[in-house]
């Protein structure tokens, strides 16, 4: 099997991103053995503490953002990170020509059931006329990332990384320790009959959403014609991975409980560097109003809807947008 560095220098990726994706991984490498330890490591359960967005920490999480901030900052490669954990950019090699954007452990509540988890990234260049500590540097849309992936922490230990050269996933041989190409330039299935969506929001969402999965719904015996499952991991690592795999739709659409909140995930370091993965893997990405990748950053914690997954699908719940007006 291919390894990473050959599968990136065949790509076309420049030495110094190679060798910055080498350091975020070994970063990922010591997250996965410390999840793979659980309550053995005593890091399971709850902080005192909040993040920015409100959200309780989990031990991991903040395990983790260390980790992975740390690496990055001794790397030299680094001008600036930020994370789902810190409340501001954090600034690290003035002279570095990389920005990186991550969520150091997405789905971390799911650590309590050893279920999956992973970390979410994403990189593009640093403009050199900014400083180190200005947080408008990460105010570029998706279309500027040079690279992005996630980390799966499962079963086995995958990655999923793109470099704008087609989709890869990799998995962790732990016996030498190096990431080996198991599944080249992956296609998402254009047409699914898999959904993935919180449920139990669905009195929140707009008409158009809901009459698309009242549809999904109603299978055989409604306008579709066709039976739907629907699967939800509660992690988007984890959910975007089985589109990856198998094709599906997946949706954290726009609702109306929170105006200041238009959707749950987060641009820079969730919505961006899956739609990148999934684009280059033939699926589309959208808010709902346009292409995720095209969205201007307003702020580096900004929120977006998202519908991301087999392209036909996607298409198809758009339309019920369009249907609406």
């Amino acid at each position: 099997m291919k390894r990473l560095n050959s599968q990136l220098q065949q790509d076309g990726a420049p030495l110094e991103l190679i060798l910055l994706i080498r350091t975020l991984l070994a970063g990922c490498k010591e997250i996965s053995f410390r999840v793979s330890q659980g309550a053995l490591a005593g890091v399971l359960g709850s902080t005192l503490s909040e993040n920015v967005q409100g959200e309780t920490q989990k031990k991991l999480d903040v395990i983790s953002n260390h980790i992975l901030k740390d690496t990055l900052r001794e790397s030299g490669y680094v001008k600036a990170i930020s994370s789902e954990e810190e409340d501001d950019v954090v600034p690290c090699n003035p002279e570095g020509n990389y920005l990186v954007s991550f969520d150091p452990l997405d789905g971390s509540s799911n650590t309590e059931i050893n279920s999956l988890i992973g970390t979410i990234f994403s990189i593009t260049h640093a403009p050199q006329w900014m400083k180190p500590d200005d947080p408008s540097a990460f105010l570029q849309p998706g279309t500027q990332m040079v690279a992005a992936g996630y980390v799966l922490y499962g079963p086995s230990t995958m990655l999923a990384l793109t470099t704008g050269r087609g989709t890869h996933i990799y998995t962790l041989d732990k016996t030498h320790g190096g990431f080996l190409l198991t599944h080249p330039n992956i296609q998402v299935p254009e047409q699914t009959s898999e959904f993935s969506i919180n449920a139990s929001n669905q009195r929140h969402w707009e008409p158009a959403m809901q009459a698309y999965v009242a549809d999904l719904l109603a299978g055989k015996e409604g306008p579709r014609g066709k039976d739907f499952n629907m699967r939800w991991v509660a992690a988007m690592v984890g959910d975007i991975h089985r589109l990856l795999c198998r094709g599906g739709i997946f949706m954290y659409p726009f609702d109306n409980r929170d105006p200041s909140k238009p959707g749950k995930l987060r641009l820079l370091y969730e919505a961006n560097p899956m739609a990148f993965l999934m684009e280059q893997a033939g699926g589309k990405a959208e808010t709902g109003a346009g292409r995720i990748l095209e969205v201007m950053p307003e702020e580096i914690h900004q929120r977006v809807p998202c519908i991301i997954g087999s392209k036909d699908e996607v298409d198809m719940c758009l339309s019920y947008n369009d249907n609406a007006e």
